[in-house]
């Protein structure tokens, strides 16, 4: 079988790359190294070396022909959306109909959406289900729901199956030390260089952090499972930016200067995703807690 991930050389996408060749796919990477990385991916893959926001790239994938498109080519940054919403939305969104579009046109069987929890904004819920109302407060969370909502309503005109998966905060091996999302690689890079950790805000803001082995079991899950659903791929357990640095500095062994920063704009106070639809629909659960996660990210780190 063929699979296409759009994003491929990134973070979670090489992971995924990974993974999928492990599984014997011919597996097409199509992304514009603009934050991927061409080492990352691996040398069974192959590499096109494209922008998903522009027109060619639909003659690309069916040129393909894929049997499964893996979406997690995106613009992330939460701050970069409020500096530039028009780029925000042009990768996003326009990327993203052109992918529908062409994943039509090549007989695509499975269209799988990499979504964000950025898409509830800062809903007063101690733990979010699907059927919340979405509210973002970044261009990036208001994008990404625009895309999702283009998916949904592509697929009740032309039939292509889908699954959107909502990721919590992922983290793990090869992710880029950048944003609020990034937070376990901005760490994981100040403790490596020994300087201060930064809090923003009074570091109690929680998050739901996925590790990145777990975000690649439910995305290969969904090929199969979760037909037309949107799901939440997370673990169900919040934990907050100064927990995480202190178990970070607990496994480093020293104690290193941790400051406080102005809280920034866009960032969401509270973030836990209720991931029992998923683990019922696509019979998947999370592997590892955020202990066993960040020790094998720092021991993975530590090592290269």
């Amino acid at each position: 079988m063929k699979a296409v991930v759009t994003g491929g050389a990134g973070f979670i996408g090489s992971h995924l790359v990974d993974e999928l060749l492990a599984q014997h796919y011919e597996v097409h990477v199509i992304d514009n190294l603009t934050s991927g990385k061409p080492t990352n991916v691996h040398p069974g893959a192959i590499l096109h070396v494209d922008d998903i926001s522009h027109e060619q790239i639909k003659p690309l994938l069916v040129s393909i022909q894929p049997d499964v498109v893996f979406h997690l080519a995106a613009q992330a940054d939460v701050q970069r959306s409020i500096a530039n919403p028009g780029q925000d939305a042009y990768i996003n969104l326009i990327g993203t109909i052109h992918l529908l579009e062409a994943s039509r046109d090549a007989g695509v069987s499975k269209f799988i959406f990499a979504s964000t929890s950025a898409v509830y904004g800062n809903l007063e819920r101690e733990t979010l289900a699907e059927t919340d109302p979405t509210s973002p407060i970044s261009y990036y969370g208001l994008s990404k729901f625009a895309a999702e909502s283009y998916i949904r309503v592509f697929h009740q005109f032309h039939g292509l199956p889908y699954t959107i998966l909502r990721f919590g905060n992922v983290y793990g091996p090869r992710q880029t030390p950048k944003g609020e999302g990034g937070v376990v690689a901005v760490f994981m890079d100040r403790i490596l260089k020994e300087t201060a950790l930064t809090l923003h805000g009074d570091g109690e803001q929680t998050r739901d952090f996925v590790y990145v082995k777990d975000v690649v079991r439910a995305n290969l899950a969904a090929i199969h499972h979760g037909n037309g659903e949107t799901l939440h791929v997370s673990t169900s357990s919040p934990t907050s930016v100064k927990e995480l640095a202190r178990l970070l500095l607990h496994y480093h062994g020293s104690e290193l200067p941790i400051l406080h920063a102005l809280a920034r704009d866009g960032d969401i106070k509270h973030s836990c995703l209720d991931n029992r639809k998923a683990l019922a629909l696509l019979s998947w659960q999370p592997h590892y807690d955020i202990r066993s996660g960040l020790l094998e990210t720092y021991q993975m780190s530590t090592s290269n």
